[in-house]
């Protein structure tokens, strides 16, 4: 049985379930605030630098103002105590605590920092990665800035609650019909052997896992295309997959509202499922 979560509220080490938030906090308000999730394996942060660097990234474009040095360092500090070596890191960022007002806090108030960590029993995924899931294909409906991993994910969260009363693992986006991402992955196509992704532009986050495996698939001699990725084209792919920090290399066999079909993971996604649990057990984090 997996240990009851650790949290750090501003510095302070105590209970997830002992954190105490106001009402007043601008995440709860507004979903004014970012965040990451990081993965833990063997008790360390799994690709953290690139982490924290789009931490940085997207706390200026929403303009907060926090010291992600300090905030790295309450990471390490946190996941250490908790003696987690499998799991993930939960960190966010909001704007603070002040009266409900849709302009900035003038003048500014100090920036509300929470980290937690959770444990995990076993793989979250191992089972869907066997088999591979389905997919559901719904509207794109989220704000024109998804390069910043914000706290405005109520786009996400309707995609995922579709994918999930259809039976499916995951929900693949849409603008009319171009696909940007999955409700919380990125999408990739192949077709004849080399691998289709769409453009990052500021409708698609740049995602940790998606640069790792764009870098573990040249290193394997498979070529990856920057191109549009359209609704219509899936009919056309040999293999889907999408990835993300927890859910790694998850093969797609077959779509809803979509042309694709396979009856198991194909065998790029497979070889990078292999590349990128050796990059892990390489201990290259």
């Amino acid at each position: 049985m997996s240990r009851p979560s650790l949290a750090n509220w501003n510095g302070q080490l105590m209970p997830l379930s002992e954190v105490r938030v106001s009402v007043l906090d601008r995440a709860y308000l507004f979903g004014d605030g970012v965040y990451e999730v990081f993965r833990v394996y063997r008790g360390q942060p799994f690709l953290a630098r690139p982490h924290f660097d789009r931490l940085r990234d997207s706390l200026a474009e929403i303009r907060i103002t926090a010291d992600v040095v300090r905030i790295e360092s309450r990471v390490y500090e946190t996941l250490k105590a908790s003696g987690v070596q499998e799991g993930q890191v939960y960190l966010q960022i909001s704007r603070g605590e002040a009266p409900r007002n849709h302009a900035f806090p003038n003048p500014p108030v100090p920036p509300n920092e929470l980290i937690y960590v959770r444990e995990y029993d076993d793989d979250p995924y191992a089972e869907a990665r066997a088999q591979g899931i389905r997919a559901l294909v719904v509207p794109d409906l989220r704000w024109k800035r998804c390069d910043i991993k914000s706290l405005n994910l109520l786009g996400n969260v309707l995609a995922s609650q579709a994918a999930a009363e259809a039976g499916c693992g995951e929900a693949i986006m849409h603008l009319e019909g171009a696909i940007t991402e999955g409700s919380h992955s990125t999408v990739f196509g192949v077709r004849e052997g080399a691998i289709i992704t769409t453009p990052l532009e500021a409708n698609i986050l740049p995602g940790i896992t998606r640069s790792l495996v764009v870098r573990l698939a040249d290193r394997l001699g498979i070529p990856v295309v920057q191109e549009s990725m359209t609704v219509g084209s899936l009919a056309t792919y040999d293999e889907l997959f999408v990835t993300s920090t927890i859910a790694e290399v998850l093969s797609v066999i077959e779509t809803i509202g979509a042309e694709f079909h396979r009856v198991e993971p194909g065998p790029i996604a497979r070889r990078l499922e292999q590349a990128y649990r050796e990059f892990v057990e390489r201990g290259a984090i």
